[in-house]
């Protein structure tokens, strides 16, 4: 199973919210093998990255993007080099 970890502030900002629904669209087209999971940005798992700003999209252990949202597309294109499709 693939993890999108999307890292945001508690409450979430615009943005992070923004992040989270593209991470969900992405992971729509790939049911069963990719999972969303919102993350705190202050929170313990959030240290292993080093990101200076959020929203943070990480996949599984591989951080993507900090300071800006990834459109479904981008998620997509990322999830199949990592599925190997």
């Amino acid at each position: 199973m693939i993890t999108i970890k999307v890292f945001g502030p508690t409450p979430a900002c615009a943005n992070c919210k923004r992040a989270e629904r593209e991470a969900l669209k992405a992971a729509e087209q790939f049911p069963g093998q990719v999972q969303v999971v919102k993350l705190d940005a202050l929170g313990p798992e959030a240290m292993a990255y080093s990101f200076m700003a959020t929203p943070a999209i990480a996949l599984d252990d591989t951080l993507l993007a900090s300071g800006r949202v990834l459109r479904a597309e981008e998620l997509v294109a990322r999830i199949r080099e990592r599925i190997g499709g």
